[in-house]
């Protein structure tokens, strides 16, 4: 499968959850790293999704916020996944950073040169990647 979302992480669906109009999709990563997705029922009928079932998660890179890992402030975001800036590559105006997960997997997210710098984004820094579970695209292997 090819795309364009520099975040591709394949899991193991753990629950699915139905609330009245969406429903949660618990997925497990690997070693500690996990995400939730939210979809339509119809999406998860769709895809034939339950637990156990392989999925694949895909997120932009520039849906993802960075804070430092000690941060103090509390976000409405699902998804928080912790590691080490393992490289930051800086352009004009934005810089691509990449974090090693603590559960192994690498995480992308694009921020501006202004926030790597006032966040003290560097190699071996630790960090919190944050992205809302309405920000995950779902897929299966036909």
């Amino acid at each position: 499968m090819l795309t364009s979302a520099r975040n591709q992480f394949k899991g193991t669906v753990s629950a699915v959850k139905f609330g009245p109009v969406n429903a949660e999709v618990d997925i497990d990563l690997g070693g500690s790293d996990k995400l939730v997705a939210v979809i339509t029922h119809d999406s998860v009928t769709n895809l034939g999704l339950k637990a156990g079932s392989e999925v694949y998660a895909l997120v932009k890179a520039s849906w993802v916020i960075l804070a430092p890992e000690n941060g103090e402030m509390r976000f409405s975001t699902r998804n928080r996944m912790y590691g080490t800036v393992a490289k930051v590559t800086t352009g004009a105006v934005n810089s691509e950073v990449t974090l090693d997960l603590n559960g192994g997997s690498q995480l992308i997210a694009i921020v501006t040169n202004e926030s790597v710098a006032g966040l003290g984004l560097k190699e071996v820094v630790r960090a919190c990647a944050l992205f809302k579970a309405s920000s995950v695209i779902l897929g299966v292997k036909d």
